[in-house]
């Protein structure tokens, strides 16, 4: 069941151990096939999923206009003002659709280092914008300390197993490749055998067992 108040959709049971704050991509809402498709498969698996809208996104709801996508870096004050807003008590991981996920990247380090976030989850993170391989978006994932998960297609546009391959990248983040997905994670059935439906639950099982993971290291150490 999804709910909704002023500022997030909450789904997922409300004693979860753990939630996840997730922020849509650039072009999309937060109510997205794909986003919805996500919450639905992580809430499956116990965690408390909260979704939220930047306010550029937002007021095309209210004004039917379509603003562009302000730059990722502007975004950052919005996202820990909805980290505030929501106050979950327990263990938290942040990050979202594309997008969302890039600027959670930004801020989770002093997150993490403070103890106000578990760890990042990337859902299609955005390399480099589509046909414009060489304008790497890679450089603060070299020293990333957060341990991060990015689901990616193996075909995404924004960057596909072949060309990630060759980036520099922190040995915090862990990748789970999802055959022949693309930026939304859907692969072409007949193409692959696949559907989206296996991607989902691929995500939700590896996104549940990375977290353990997490949370069996903290307890130890």
């Amino acid at each position: 069941m999804t709910t909704a108040n002023d500022t997030f959709l909450l789904q997922g049971p409300e004693d979860a151990e753990i939630t996840i704050l997730l922020a849509h991509g650039a072009g999309a809402p937060m109510d997205s096939a794909s986003m919805n498709a996500v919450a639905g498969a992580l809430a499956e698996r116990n965690f408390r999923v909260a979704r939220f809208e930047f306010a550029y996104m937002a007021g095309r709801r209210s004004s039917g206009l379509r603003k562009p996508a302000p730059k990722a870096e502007t975004l950052k004050s919005e996202y820990l003002a909805a980290i505030a807003a929501l106050g979950a008590t327990g263990p938290l991981i942040i990050g979202g659709k594309s997008m969302g996920g890039r600027v959670a990247s930004m801020i989770a380090d002093g997150l993490y280092e403070d103890g106000n976030i578990a760890g990042l989850l990337c859902l299609g993170y955005p390399f480099h914008p589509p046909d414009k391989p060489e304008n790497l978006r890679t450089a603060h994932l070299a020293g990333l300390k957060t341990p991060t998960l990015i689901c990616q297609g193996t075909r995404d546009q924004f960057g596909t197993r072949e060309e990630v391959a060759h980036y520099v990248l922190s040995d915090a983040i862990d990748i789970v490749w999802l055959e022949d997905g693309d930026h939304d994670l859907k692969p072409r059935k007949a193409v692959s055998g696949l559907t989206a439906a296996d991607h989902l639950r691929t995500v939700g099982e590896t996104v549940r067992a990375w977290s353990d993971r997490l949370r069996d290291k903290k307890t130890a150490g």
